[in-house]
């Protein structure tokens, strides 16, 4: 009688996965402040004041793109930025489709407890209730550009 290796387990990928990346305003803010950096030091050399607004419009690209955060669920857990918690802790879902709803969570109906991973560029978002009475935090509200793509994969 032959034995047989075992199956391996087939490789899912998360059920949900979104960076935050940021939208054409804060590219054109970046290209901005290297073009105001440039013109601020172009009386004192025309190449190095090229030199140093490309290099400050580089940096700050950099910067934006390695700060943005990853919201994903996988492997029973949702991650927001380095935070995360498993799923089998939430609670509803409530999902934010427009600026306006999401203004309004993140203004007067805010609790100071919540934790909150906003990029001013996704402008909508979602709230999840958790159901951990050893946690003090009452939600997360979550930035994202896909609210019901997110509360879906939460549902699942």
């Amino acid at each position: 009688m032959s034995e047989h290796a075992p199956h391996p387990t087939p490789v899912t990928g998360p059920a949900f996965r979104e960076r935050l990346s940021p939208g054409p305003a804060a590219w054109c803010g970046a290209v901005g402040l290297g073009v105001i950096v440039g013109v601020t030091l172009w009386p004192l050399a025309h190449t190095i004041a090229a030199v140093v607004g490309v290099l400050v419009a580089a940096a700050t690209l950099a910067a934006l793109v390695a700060t943005a955060p990853v919201i994903e669920i996988a492997d029973g857990r949702l991650r927001a930025g380095k935070a995360q918690i498993a799923v089998d802790l939430l609670g509803e879902v409530t999902t934010m489709d427009d600026a306006e709803a999401m203004r309004t969570a993140l203004g007067p109906a805010l609790d100071a407890r919540a934790f909150v991973c906003l990029r001013a560029w996704a402008r909508t978002g979602v709230r999840v209730d958790l159901e951990d009475p050893l946690d003090p935090t009452p939600y997360w509200l979550l930035s994202t550009r896909r609210p019901q793509e997110l509360a879906a994969a939460l549902a699942r």
